[in-house]
């Protein structure tokens, strides 16, 4: 269902932060929830990424509420840090990751060292033991939801981002909601058929992109295991029985440091951001759909309002 009926697109340039606080600096990519900004946060000086809703769905809204409601703080976790809603415009502020992601790596480079691959699985087990402690599940773990930060050929930093269909643990509503939520081939057959959320389903997922690491193929083209010094872990992760799988992020963690895997070299993780412009430069909206959004801001509030927030904070 749409909240308006038509759609303009606005192409005059913005000067002005939005909402007083967000100066929007360059498009850096674009989405199924629309555009992604470079954008000074004006009230602390950062630079910060920001999703400018470019639809106005009402599943898209419910997207949005739920990804900004995420208040998880740790190393290895992309969450929102502020959102803003101003006329036409509402957008989403986060960390900005420079290095691309985990899915850009398997395409450019194909299968990645046992022991880089593990230094990869063990940051992702320690992002999503945070966000299972804040009593949510991720839903969609996979390649392209792993960030990386530009470290160079130095020790690589993973972030597990986009929580824009992560759930509370055992919410029961969502088996109301028609179809799979989650991504064919990393969630496990329980999420595939509708089953509550539950944090076994995110470690499914865990397995398969491990296997993805070591193989280069996306699950649809991965066999068996096989022999590598992950198997130990993998095997646990990747069983079809909920029951049966490793039951937390933290005793998946605990498993994979046994195993004593020696970290490895991989890719060089180089900044895949162009410049900062070197002078403030208008920039037109051209890619945004400003499609109706005032009414959305408006309302938005309330609804925000109505999600149960939960903190989590970890150094």
């Amino acid at each position: 269902m749409l909240l308006r009926s038509h759609s303009v697109v606005d192409r005059a340039a913005r000067t002005a932060p939005v909402a007083g606080r967000y100066a929007l600096l360059d498009q850096i990519g674009a989405g199924g929830m629309g555009s992604v900004w470079r954008a000074r946060d004006t009230r602390t000086g950062e630079v910060v990424a920001v999703k400018v809703l470019g639809q106005h769905s009402a599943s898209l809204l419910a997207r949005f509420v739920r990804e900004q409601a995420v208040r998880v703080r740790h190393p290895h976790v992309v969450a929102p840090t502020g959102w803003a809603a101003e006329d036409d415009l509402v957008l989403l502020a986060m960390d900005l990751v420079s290095g691309g992601s985990v899915q850009q790596q398997l395409d450019e480079h194909g299968a990645l060292p046992v022991g880089y691959a593990a230094r990869l699985l063990e940051q992702l087990l320690m992002g999503l033991a945070a966000v299972h402690a804040a009593g949510l599940v991720h839903r969609d773990v996979k390649p392209a939801n792993l960030l990386l930060d530009a470290t160079g050929s130095g020790d690589p930093h993973l972030r597990l981002g986009d929580f824009g269909v992560a759930a509370p643990i055992a919410d029961r509503r969502f088996t109301t909601v028609p179809g799979a939520i989650g991504t064919d081939g990393y969630m496990p057959p329980e999420q595939a058929r509708g089953a509550p959320p539950d944090p076994c389903q995110d470690l499914y997922a865990v397995g398969r992109v491990g296997l993805q690491l070591l193989t280069g193929l996306p699950p649809c083209r991965q066999g068996a295991i096989g022999s590598n010094r992950l198997r130990p872990l993998l095997e646990r992760l990747l069983v079809v029985d909920p029951a049966q799988r490793l039951a937390s992020a933290e005793a998946a963690l605990r498993l994979l440091r046994r195993l004593d895997i020696a970290s490895e070299p991989g890719p060089v993780v180089t900044d895949r951001l162009a410049p900062l412009p070197a002078t403030r430069r208008t920039r037109s909206l051209d890619s945004v759909d400003r499609a109706g959004w005032a009414g959305v801001a408006a309302c938005l509030g309330v609804l925000v309002a109505c999600v149960v927030v939960v903190a989590c904070v970890l150094t």
